[in-house]
């Protein structure tokens, strides 16, 4: 993918995509705390890495698909 330059700094892209799924991620965590509270998620850590790996996967493929 490469790099942005942002006043003389190179920001890898993979570096926005991830911040932006973990803001994606946190925003869901209040969504479906409730369910983590009723026991319908039993291991929510490992529940919210996986959700975290598809969230990023999705914006690093709408980064290719919108940019490439």
């Amino acid at each position: 993918m490469g790099e942005l330059n942002v006043y003389g700094v190179y920001v890898p892209i993979l570096l926005i995509q991830a911040v932006l799924a973990y803001a994606l991620v946190r925003v869901l965590m209040r969504l479906l705390d409730r369910f983590v509270e009723q026991g319908w998620i039993p291991l929510p850590h490992i529940f919210y890495l996986c959700v975290y790996l598809v969230l990023l996967w999705l914006v690093h493929w709408g980064f290719i698909v919108c940019l490439g």
